[in-house]
């Protein structure tokens, strides 16, 4: 199966997501903002990137997971990828889209905007850190519900 996490940027909630459901996080506690901050990707997807699955690795049970950026398109990007499936003959039941949007907060998204837009990349990630970590245990709570979607 193939569990695709999306946002809009790509680059918060959803490579946490990523993160806690490949046991690189923890699911049951806060993670501090450095080791939040040391997530391969996180605060660092630069524009040319939005729209792209990016593979973050394999789960214990053999499933793909994948994150995208998609801007303000949730459904658009959802539609695309399961017409994929359909074109190569692939059972569309096989892909799981999670959203993770609702879980960037303000600081997150100010966070992305120093470092993005202004270049003020440490300012950037010690802002949306802090914000990832206000909003840990919501996202954690979506990886639980996800993976009670897929275990076998």
């Amino acid at each position: 199966m193939y569990i695709v996490y999306h946002d809009q940027s790509g680059a918060h909630a959803c490579v946490i997501a990523a993160a806690i459901h490949l046991d690189q996080l923890p699911i049951d506690q806060i993670p501090s903002k450095s080791e939040i901050s040391r997530i391969p990707l996180f605060n660092k997807l630069e524009k040319h990137q939005i729209g792209r699955l990016i593979f973050h690795g394999t789960d214990k049970y053999g499933n793909s997971v994948y994150t995208i950026g998609r801007k303000r398109s949730s459904q658009l990007v959802t539609n695309a990828l399961q017409t994929v499936f359909d074109m190569i003959d692939g059972n569309k039941n096989q892909i799981l889209c999670v959203d993770t949007s609702q879980e960037n907060n303000r600081f997150i998204s100010l966070g992305g905007m120093c470092s993005c837009r202004l270049g003020l990349t440490p300012l950037g990630d010690s802002l949306a850190a802090y914000g990832a970590t206000r909003t840990y245990s919501r996202i954690a709570e979506i990886v639980k519900k996800t993976k009670l979607k897929i275990v076998p």
